[in-house]
C-alpha cells in the first residue's frame, strides 16, 4: 500500500514509519516545516507541510490507500496545544481524506482517553481532547481504527518477551508498551479488515506475567 504518516518525526512516528518500509509499503512521511528528521525516515518520501494549510496536506494525501496519525501534543506552557493537536489536528486530517476520497485511518490516541479524573490532564485536558478527536474520527463515515497505547517506553532490547494484552475501548487504566510494539499494532490494524471501527486498547508484559491463553495477535483477538 501507499501509506501516509502524519507526526512521522515523532518516537512513535518514525518506528511507524521504519515498520511500515518493513513490510513494504510504500510511506510518505509527513512532519512539520521544522521539525528534526530522525534517521528511520531516510527511505520515506518526506514531505514538510503546517496541517493547517488544507491544500498543502490535501496534496500530500492524495494517491495514498491510508493514512496513520501518530501526530500528539507535546508538554508545554500552552495548555491549548491538546486541544490544537489532538482535537482540531486530528479533525483537519479527517477533513482533509474526505476531500481526497481517503477512506482507511488508523489513529495513535491514547489508554485513558475520555477520563476526566487523570493525572495527564494536568496538561491541558490532554485526554479530554484526544477523546474528542477519536469521535470525530467516529463519526467522519471513514474505515477507522483507533489504537489506544498504554505509557509509552523506548526501550526495544526485549521486544521477543513481551507479549501484548489487548482489550476493547475503556477496559485498561494501567500498563506501559514499547513504542515499537505500538507502530507494529498500527500496521497489523491496517492489515486486519475486522479492526475497522474499533477501539483496541493496548499494553504489553512479560511472557512470565501473560496467561499463556491470551491472544498473541490483534487479528486473533478479533477472531
Amino acid at each position: 500500500m501507499h501509506l501516509a504518516v502524519t507526526g512521522a518525526s515523532g518516537k512513535t512516528g518514525w518506528r511507524l514509519v521504519e515498520e511500515a518500509l518493513r513490510r513494504g509499503h510504500q510511506v510518505r512521511a509527513i512532519v512539520r516545516p521544522n521539525s528534526q528528521i530522525p534517521e528511520g525516515l531516510g527511505a520515506a518520501e518526506l514531505i514538510r507541510l503546517d496541517l493547517g494549510d488544507r491544500s498543502a496536506l490535501e496534496a500530500a494525501l492524495r494517491g495514498c490507500d491510508a493514512l496513520l496519525i501518530a501526530t500528539g501534543a507535546r508538554p508545554s506552557v500552552d495548555l491549548t496545544g491538546p486541544m490544537k493537536v489532538d482535537a482540531l489536528g486530528v479533525r483537519q486530517q479527517l477533513q482533509a481524506c474526505q476531500a481526497v476520497g481517503l477512506q482507511r485511518v488508523v489513529l495513535v490516541s491514547s489508554l485513558c482517553a475520555g477520563r476526566w479524573w487523570h493525572p495527564l490532564n494536568l496538561f491541558g485536558l490532554i485526554l479530554v481532547w484526544k477523546r474528542l478527536g477519536e469521535a470525530w474520527l467516529e463519526q467522519s463515515g471513514l474505515q477507522v481504527t483507533v489504537v489506544r497505547p498504554g505509557g509509552l517506553k523506548e526501550a526495544e532490547n526485549d521486544l521477543s518477551q513481551q507479549r501484548l494484552r489487548f482489550s476493547g475501548a475503556d477496559q485498561q487504566r494501567d500498563g506501559s508498551i514499547p513504542r515499537r510494539l505500538v507502530a507494529q499494532v498500527c500496521l497489523d490494524a491496517l492489515e486486519t479488515p475486522a479492526s475497522i471501527g474499533r477501539i483496541v486498547e493496548i499494553t504489553s508484559s512479560s511472557e512470565a506475567e501473560t496467561t499463556p491463553e491470551a491472544p498473541a495477535t490483534l487479528a486473533a483477538w478479533l477472531a
